[in-house]
């Protein structure tokens, strides 16, 4: 397997570190990623991990873009200047710094949620609220056009 799919909750231990789920080790292994490149998602309360192909999807749009567009600067400090790197230690943890806590609210407890190329991490409520969110998006959308 070479995407990041399913999902799982793992908690924080004592000194701040989140065992990142197997099956995502796998595909990082798989990758020969170490270093998670991380974004917080600008419209959920979610960090964006992955490894550098997830800078490279966004440095491909910024490239069609006109340099001297406001919304190309904007991407430009998101992807380029507001983004942190994690490493996973021999273990398969990283450390939930404030880049994380801040945005997403997790506390003892993170959702990693695949999705595909890259992986989501949650506070779990909040995951559960976004997933019903979703589901009903579908479900609507599904209705549209029967």
């Amino acid at each position: 397997m070479d995407r990041f799919l399913s999902n799982a909750v793992n908690k924080i231990d004592a000194k701040g570190r989140v065992s990142v789920p197997a099956l995502f080790r796998t595909v990082l292994q798989k990758r020969g990623l170490g270093e998670l490149y991380a974004l917080q998602a600008i419209d959920m309360e979610a960090i964006d991990a992955g490894g550098m192909d997830l800078l490279e999807r966004y440095e491909e749009r910024l490239a069609q873009d006109d340099p001297f567009l406001r919304s190309s600067d904007d991407m430009s400090f998101f992807c380029h200047g507001d983004g942190a790197f994690f490493k996973l230690d021999s273990d398969g943890r990283l450390t939930v710094n404030d880049f994380i806590r801040e945005h997403t609210g997790i506390t003892n407890e993170i959702a990693f949620i695949g999705r595909g190329h890259f992986f989501q991490m949650w506070e779990p409520k909040r995951f559960q609220a976004y997933r019903e969110d979703v589901r009903a998006r579908l479900r609507a959308a599904r209705e549209a056009t029967a």
